[in-house]
């Protein structure tokens, strides 16, 4: 590749043209490791050369050079610098661009994100475009990548997203930024724990020109650290795990030791979630405990987005929007803590233990509410809000009693439908209801059929549009006896091709806290947010 020293735009089309559809490696040992050093780098950088790899991506001019002089791909460069007065590492500098281009980096990557730095992103990128090179702007946010657009910016890519927030970093890439990026008439590398060649074919079929790998291909330490965490996750361990299941009327304190429940502890739910002694009593379920756990976690009905806490059906629990349920446990109970939906959990805990092991399952729980999650190709689905497969908050018959699944088919949505026929003084829940129906009384018996019709159309509906393997059926209304029994009947109903294989939660009622445990060792929960 000839040294550019001025911005040349036929020369650059036909680069990025060299990158379209392909891998880029990103060839940066583990800081202070055993290849951090140039003939290492060199080594990665000639290995991936050899593999296919369309590009490279390095950091440090001393390490530019030596691929440079040793490799014919085109080289993103980078210089990481940690800054006092910025939070900005990415080629923060002008000098840092500087020596970059005297490497011969054909691309210049620098970090644009809207933080405080210490040198404006179209200033960076007026210099890299003086010494005649692309300028490629890492941004984390749709708003980033406008602005970076209007700055200059040859190239977006979404390596800083999930890097600049205060929650924890995500487990899964970020897809919806690779797409959004897609239409602002710019090439896009995705970048950002793309560790699985599945997930760097989902960002090309996303709309990205390229796909930058890192860690998963040039960081033996870190790779060896996530098989090594997966393989203790599935072996006996002997340090049990404290978990929390929250829910509208009970909470639930437990050790837990793989599948088995060693302890456990319940009280009524505190209905008032705002008091400042809430979590405090949460906290004392664990008493006497202490120095039998090194990890926590919470399932809660509702949302959890990073760590906090979001109702969706209020009439289940009254939740302020947005309650810190993971930083106030963490620090009531002094272990780091993790926290997620309840149907989340339990269709991990089913998949590790119970009923569909190894299986790709949806799972479904129907108690006072109705939640869910989905397990495909061995991951937990739980989507950009830790939220996946809640299948009691899709929209249900729109005008008609309820507004949702399970204001019409859960506990509480079944005790609401008695109470508008004038029946709350003898069907105050869902057992009162289940029971006048065991004695033939035509109100109730039709109160619980039609809420068994419901939920097994949405069932059929959700076996067509994911197809998996098993539905789990779990909750207190779900494994009420012949409940399953009758969905089964009333899917009978559907096309004999949609009817999906409904079998009850092997674990009960311990399914959300057995998955949860499981998820906190492994870090895998969402995390994988």
């Amino acid at each position: 590749m000839e040294p550019m020293t001025a911005f040349d735009a036929a020369k650059q089309e036909a680069l990025l043209r060299q990158l379209v559809g392909g891998v880029i490696v990103s060839c940066q040992p583990e800081p202070g490791g055993r290849f951090d050093a140039p003939e290492s780098v060199v080594a990665f950088a000639l290995a991936a050369t050899a593999a296919g790899a369309k590009g490279l991506r390095i950091q440090a001019a001393r390490n530019v050079e030596a691929v440079r002089n040793a490799c014919a791909l085109p080289v993103i460069g980078i210089v990481k610098r940690d800054l006092e007065s910025s939070p900005v590492r990415i080629t923060p500098l002008i000098a840092d661009v500087e020596a970059l281009a005297d490497a011969e980096a054909a691309i210049i990557a620098v970090d644009a994100t809207e933080r405080v730095r210490p040198t404006p992103v179209a200033e960076l990128i007026a210099a890299i475009h003086r010494r005649g090179r692309i300028a490629m702007a890492d941004i984390a946010t749709p708003g980033e990548a406008l602005s970076a657009v209007a700055a200059g910016a040859d190239v977006l890519a979404s390596t800083m997203s999930g890097y600049t927030g205060p929650g924890p970093t995500p487990g899964l890439p970020d897809l919806a930024l690779v797409r959004y990026c897609a239409t602002l008439g710019r090439p896009v590398f995705a970048e950002g724990r793309y560790n699985t060649p599945a997930l760097a074919a989902e960002a090309i079929r996303a709309g990205a020109t390229a796909v930058v790998v890192g860690s998963a291909i040039t960081r033996p330490e870190r790779i060896t650290a996530w098989f090594r965490a997966a393989v203790e996750a599935a072996s006996p361990t002997t340090t049990p795990v404290l978990a929390f299941d929250i829910g509208g009327t009970k909470t639930l304190a437990a050790l837990v030791l793989g599948a088995e429940v060693l302890e456990r502890r319940m009280v009524p739910t505190p209905r008032d979630v705002a008091d400042p002694g809430w979590i405090e009593a949460i906290a004392r379920l664990a008493s006497g405990w202490s120095g039998r756990y090194a990890i926590a976690s919470a399932v809660v009905t509702g949302l959890v987005v990073a760590g906090r806490w979001s109702a969706v059906n209020s009439g289940v629990l009254q939740i302020p929007e947005g309650y810190p349920l993971e930083e106030r446990l963490s620090k009531a109970l002094g272990v780091p803590t993790l926290s997620m939906n309840d149907g989340n959990a339990a269709a991990w805990g089913e998949y590790r233990h119970g009923a569909g092991r190894g299986r790709d399952l949806a799972f479904v729980t129907v108690s006072s509410g109705i939640g869910g999650g989905i397990v495909s190709q061995g991951r937990l689905l739980c989507g950009a809000r830790g939220f996946g497969g809640s299948l009691g908050q899709v929209p249900w018959k729109l005008g008609a009693e309820g507004r949702s699944l399970e204001a019409r088919a859960s506990g509480f949505g079944m005790a609401a439908v008695a109470r508008s026929q004038g029946r709350a003084a003898e069907a105050p829940d869902a057992a009162a209801i289940f029971a006048a129906a065991g004695r033939g009384s035509p109100w109730a018996e039709q109160i619980v059929a039609d809420a068994i019709d419901d939920l097994a159309a949405a069932l059929v509906g959700l076996q067509a549009i994911i197809d998996p393997d098993l539905m789990v059926i779990g909750g207190g209304v779900g494994l009420a006896e012949g409940f399953i029994e009758r969905l089964r009947q009333a899917a009978q109903k559907h096309h004999r091709l949609l009817v999906p294989k409904i079998v009850p939660a092997a674990l009960g009622a311990d399914a959300g806290i057995v998955g949860a445990a499981d998820l906190a060792l492994t870090g895998e929960g969402p995390a994988m947010r």
